[in-house]
């Protein structure tokens, strides 16, 4: 992480050499955005902290770890698909979860899902796209997340061919 904090100073450092009015008018306009959306990014990840303190943790481990991978990469697939969570918050939320010992095929099949699949968002999407495409869009972006986690599975060696 430290490299991506000097990578971002020397940047900035370049970009005010290059030209110091246009960094700080981007800098003023980065604020700005940042305390617009600084209330509801504090407000969700404590409604996912209050969530997942509430749920035990032998449950989460129980559903997201069991012994036959598929199983919780199925679960975690299907919450993602159902779930109406930002990036910005299922992002620390799943560093939250491989803390508790949850493998990374399962994050990556519910973090895949939740980016890509809309079963909450269906109704609003049928309108722009039609029915057929939403769902065809859906059910290609589903199987792609099985492929991730499945691959993610094999690089770290969670599960063997």
């Amino acid at each position: 992480m430290r490299y991506l904090y000097w990578a971002t100073a020397v940047a900035l450092a370049a970009s005010l050499i290059t030209d110091r009015q246009k960094t700080w008018t981007a800098l003023r306009l980065a604020t700005k955005k940042l305390w617009k959306i600084l209330p509801a990014f504090l407000v969700m990840l404590v409604a996912i902290s209050v969530t997942l303190y509430l749920i035990p943790d032998a449950l989460m481990l129980k559903v997201l770890s069991n012994p036959r991978p598929w199983i919780s990469v199925w679960t975690a697939s299907l919450l993602g698909s159902v779930a109406l969570i930002p990036g910005f918050v299922a992002y620390p939320m799943c560093g939250i979860l491989h803390a508790r010992a949850v493998p990374y095929m399962v994050l990556s099949a519910f973090s895949t899902t939740l980016m890509m699949v809309g079963v909450v968002s269906f109704p609003v999407e049928r309108g722009y796209f039609g029915t057929r495409v939403t769902l065809m869009r859906n059910l290609v972006s589903f199987g792609i997340a099985l492929v991730v986690a499945l691959v993610t599975g094999l690089v770290f060696g969670e599960v063997t061919l």
